[in-house]
C-alpha cells in the first residue's frame, strides 16, 4: 500500500490541506515548511501521481453536508471555527462541503436543512440534532433507505443509526458542575438550574447528570427548576428574577446555556451578585469578565473547534478511504476554571 497524505501529515505534525499546498506548491505556507514536508514524503517514498488520484476521486464523489444549530451562541461561533478549518482541509483535496446555519433550535429548519443537502447530492451529513421523535426518524431514513451516514455534534442522538457522535459527555459534565456547587455552597440549601431549551439533547443531560450527582452526593441541597431561557440573555435574566423572588434564600445558580449576562445582571440587581455562587459552561463571550467581577464562581469548559472540525474529518475519512471512526462515543475533555486560572492575555 502506497503512503498517504494523512500518513506525511501526521510525521510532519501539520494538516492534509498543508501537505497538500506543500506538494503542489499552492502558497499560503512557509517555505521552510514546504521543504520539512517534502523531505518528509521522499523519505516516506511517497509517490505524487497518489495525489492526483485522491484528489480527482474526492472532487467527484466527496460532499459533506454540515447543519448547525444555534449557530449565532458564542459557543457555536466557536464551533464554527473549526468548521470552517475542515471545510478548507476538505476543499483543497478536492472535496465539498455545504454549510447550514440556522440561527436558533428548529426540528422543522433542520428536517428542510437535510432534505436541501439530500437535493443537493450530499454524500454524508454531520448535524446537530434535537431531541424530536421526527428528527429521530429522519437519521435513520436518511442511514438507511438513501445511504447517507450522518455524524452527530454537539448534541446526540444515541438510539438512532447515527454514525458516531463527538462532543461533550454532558451528563459528566452536569455531575461535575454537582460537585463543584455542593462544596460552594455548604452541601445545603436551594441550588436552581436554568437551561436553554429542553429539547437540546446536550443540555438535558447536564441538567439530568446536575441532579442525579445532587441527591447522591448532596441530599440537603432543594434542587430549584429547570427554568429554560431559549439562550437569550434577557429571557435569562426574567428567569433568575422569578427564582430570586420565589426563593429568596437562594445559593446557587447553575446555568447550563448561553444567557449568562442576563443571569448575572438580574443578581446585580437584586444585590445579590456574588453571594448566590454561579457556575456557567463554556470559555468565552463575557464569561471571563464576569468571573473576574465575581458573579461566576466556576466555568466548565469543552473544546468547542474540535467539535466542529472532526465530524467533517471523520466523514471524508469515511468517504475517501473507508476509514471508520475510532469510536462511537467521542467525548471531548471537560476544563474546570476559576478566577486564578484564568489565561493572563484574555
Amino acid at each position: 500500500m502506497g503512503v498517504t497524505i494523512r500518513q506525511i501529515a501526521e510525521a510532519a505534525g501539520v494538516s492534509r490541506g498543508t501537505v497538500d499546498r506543500a506538494l503542489n506548491n499552492r502558497g499560503r505556507i512557509k517555505p521552510e515548511v514546504a521543504d520539512r514536508i517534502r523531505q518528509i514524503a521522499e523519505e516516506m517514498g511517497y509517490k505524487p501521481n497518489q495525489l492526483g488520484r485522491a484528489l480527482s476521486m474526492s472532487k467527484n464523489n466527496i460532499k459533506i453536508g454540515v447543519i448547525l444549530q444555534a449557530a449565532e451562541t458564542p459557543f457555536m461561533q466557536c464551533v464554527l471555527e473549526g468548521i470552517e478549518r475542515a471545510k478548507d482541509e476538505v476543499d483543497s483535496l478536492g472535496g465539498t462541503v455545504l454549510l447550514c446555519k440556522i440561527p436558533h433550535i428548529s426540528g422543522r429548519d433542520t428536517i428542510d436543512a437535510m432534505e436541501h443537502m439530500r437535493s443537493e447530492g450530499v454524500s454524508a451529513i454531520a448535524m446537530v440534532p434535537i431531541e424530536e421523535e421526527e428528527i429521530k426518524a429522519h437519521i435513520n431514513l436518511f442511514v438507511e433507505e438513501y445511504h447517507i451516514p450522518i455524524v452527530t455534534f454537539n448534541s446526540d442522538m444515541e438510539d438512532t443509526k447515527r454514525l458516531c457522535f463527538v462532543g461533550q459527555n454532558a451528563f459528566q459534565c452536569g455531575r461535575a458542575a454537582a460537585g463543584l456547587m455542593g462544596e460552594l455552597v455548604g452541601g445545603c440549601g436551594k441550588v436552581a438550574v436554568i437551561s436553554g431549551y429542553s429539547s437540546n439533547p446536550s443540555l438535558s443531560n447536564r441538567v439530568l447528570g446536575f441532579g442525579s450527582e445532587l441527591k447522591i452526593k448532596y441530599p440537603e441541597i432543594e434542587l430549584v427548576g429547570p427554568e429554560y431561557c431559549f439562550e437569550d440573555n434577557h429571557l435569562a435574566g426574567q428567569a433568575t428574577e422569578k427564582i430570586l423572588k420565589e426563593n429568596p434564600d437562594l445559593k446557587g445558580i447553575y446555568m447550563t446555556s448561553h444567557g449568562e449576562e442576563g443571569v448575572c445582571r438580574m443578581l446585580a440587581k437584586y444585590g445579590r451578585a456574588g453571594t448566590v455562587k454561579m457556575i456557567a459552561n463554556d470559555f468565552m463571550g463575557k464569561n471571563y469578565e464576569l468571573m473576574r467581577e465575581g458573579s461566576i464562581h466556576f466555568l466548565i469548559g469543552q473544546d468547542a473547534q474540535i467539535q466542529g472540525y472532526e465530524p467533517v474529518m471523520i466523514l471524508f475519512r469515511l468517504l475517501f478511504n473507508g476509514e471508520q471512526p475510532k469510536g462511537e462515543l467521542q467525548y471531548t475533555e471537560i476544563f474546570i476554571r476559576n478566577e486564578y486560572t484564568i489565561p493572563e492575555n484574555l
